[in-house]
C-alpha cells in the first residue's frame, strides 16, 4: 500500500491519500473502456493530469460493468477543446466537455475548487475536488495507466464494507444540494450498500428542501430512474425515506390513499426494469407508459367510456389529466403522447398512432405497444408520511 503526502504550513509531510495497487483492488484493465484510457493517455501526454472518477470506479470494485466512464482532469474545458476535436463544451456555470466516440460520449470536467463552496463553478485541485463529492464510494481517483486507486476519504473501505458515508459534512451536503438526497437513496438501492439510521434521520429530516427544486432537475433524476433498470427498489427506497412525493406527488397521493394502488403501482415498475433489462434501447414512451398505466385504468369505466365517448374525445381528456399526474416530470411531449396512446390501447381504446410514430416504429415499437401490463399485488409496506450525433475521434495536436 502506497500513500500520497502534501506539506503543512511548516513544510512537515502530511499524508493526504491511500494509493491501492493493482494487487490489492484486483481491478481489471480490460474491464475498462479502451477509449476512455486513449483520451486519459492524450491528456497524460500533454502535461495534464487525469484519471476515471466516481460510480465507474465504484463499479470496478464490486466487478460490475460501469455505464459510463465519467473522467476528471486538472486541464480546463478549453483546453480539452483544443485537445480533442471530437467534442464539445456544454454547461452554463460549471463548464463540462463531451468527448464523443461514436455513439458514446465521455465526460470530461475540470477539478473544482471549495471556493464557494461544495455547489460553486470554480476551477480547483485534486484535494478540493474530492472534498465536494458527495459520498465517499463515489469519491475514489482510478489511474488506468499505473493502475492505481487513490483513495483520500476511505471510500475502498467504506464500499467493502458495504456503507454509504458522506464526505460533505452532514449539516451541509443536503442544504447545498437537497437532490444529493435522491442520490444516496439510489446508490442503497442499486449497490447493496446501507445507510447509516444517522443519515436516514437527516433525509427524512431534509425532505423537504426538494420542494423548491427545479422541474428540470426532477425530470433528470426521475428518467434516470425510469432508465436505471432498478426502478422498483429506488421507488420503495424513495417511498421509506418520504422523498418520492417531491418526485411523483400525485402517484404518492394515491399511494397513501389506497394500498392496492400502491402495490399495482410498484409491481408495475418490476416490469419496467424486466423491459428496461431485456430491451435498454427501448424508447421512453413505452417506458413511461408502465408509470401512468395503473392512473389512467382508474380514471374511468373504460368499457362504458368506449360505447358513449369518441377516441380522440377519450384521448383529449386523458392527455390533460395524465400531465397532470406526472407533475413536475416534463417529459419530452412525443414520448408522453406515446405513453398515453400505447395505455389506451391495452385498455381497448383505439386510438391512432401518428403516421410518424408508426413509421418509426414498424418493426419494433409496435410490439412494445402490445405488450400486457398486469395488475398483480405486491405484499409490501412503507413508511406513509439522447443519442449524440457521430463524431470524428481523432486528435488536435495543440500543445498545452
Amino acid at each position: 500500500m502506497l500513500f500520497r503526502y502534501s506539506s503543512d504550513q511548516k513544510g512537515r509531510p502530511i499524508k493526504k491519500a491511500v494509493i491501492y495497487t493493482k494487487d490489492e483492488h484486483n481491478i481489471s484493465r480490460s474491464n475498462i473502456d479502451a477509449d476512455a484510457i486513449r483520451i486519459i493517455s492524450h491528456l497524460r501526454d500533454y502535461g495534464y493530469d487525469a484519471y476515471i472518477v466516481g460510480g465507474a470506479v465504484r463499479d470496478l470494485l464490486v466487478c460490475k460493468t460501469p455505464k459510463d466512464f465519467d473522467i476528471v482532469t486538472d486541464a480546463t474545458p478549453s483546453k480539452i477543446k483544443k485537445l480533442f476535436r471530437n467534442s464539445r463544451i456544454i454547461g452554463k456555470r460549471f463548464r463540462l466537455v463531451h468527448i464523443f466516440f461514436g455513439s458514446k460520449i465521455f465526460e470530461v470536467s475540470t477539478f473544482r475548487s471549495l471556493e464557494e463552496g461544495s455547489v460553486g463553478n470554480s476551477f480547483g485541485t485534486i484535494d478540493d475536488d474530492v472534498k465536494r463529492r458527495d459520498f465517499s464510494l463515489n469519491a475514489l481517483y482510478y489511474d488506468p495507466l499505473k493502475e492505481q486507486i487513490i483513495d483520500y476519504v476511505g471510500g475502498v473501505k467504506d464500499i467493502r464494507r458495504q456503507i454509504i458515508r458522506p464526505v460533505i459534512p452532514l449539516d451541509r451536503i443536503f442544504e447545498e444540494d437537497p437532490v444529493r438526497m435522491l442520490r444516496a437513496v439510489k446508490y442503497a438501492a442499486t449497490t447493496q450498500c446501507r445507510m447509516s439510521n444517522s443519515l436516514k434521520r437527516k433525509i427524512r429530516k431534509s425532505a423537504h428542501l426538494l420542494s423548491p427544486i427545479s422541474p428540470s432537475r426532477l425530470t433528470e433524476e426521475m428518467l434516470k430512474i425510469i432508465n436505471s433498470g432498478h426502478a422498483y427498489n429506488i421507488v420503495s427506497e424513495a417511498l421509506q425515506e418520504d422523498l418520492y412525493m417531491y418526485l411523483q406527488p400525485t402517484a404518492t397521493a394515491l399511494m397513501y390513499e389506497n394500498p392496492d394502488f400502491e402495490a399495482r403501482y410498484l409491481e408495475h415498475l418490476r416490469e419496467l426494469d424486466a423491459l428496461v433489462e431485456n430491451e435498454p434501447d427501448v424508447r421512453l414512451g413505452q417506458k413511461l407508459s408502465y408509470i401512468i398505466y395503473d392512473f389512467i385504468s382508474e380514471m374511468t369505466d373504460w368499457e362504458q367510456e368506449i360505447h358513449t365517448t369518441t377516441p380522440s374525445e377519450l384521448y383529449a381528456k386523458t392527455w390533460s389529466q395524465c400531465r397532470h399526474f406526472v407533475l413536475p416530470m416534463n417529459p419530452q411531449r412525443t414520448e408522453l403522447d406515446f405513453a398515453i396512446r400505447t395505455v389506451l390501447k391495452k385498455l381497448g381504446v383505439s386510438v391512432r398512432f401518428p403516421r410518424k410514430i408508426q413509421k418509426k416504429n414498424k418493426e419494433n415499437q409496435d410490439n412494445s405497444a402490445e405488450q400486457a401490463v398486469t395488475s398483480s399485488f405486491v405484499g409490501r409496506n412503507h413508511r406513509r408520511s439522447q443519442k449524440a450525433p457521430a463524431a470524428d475521434t481523432a486528435y488536435t495536436a495543440a500543445a498545452k
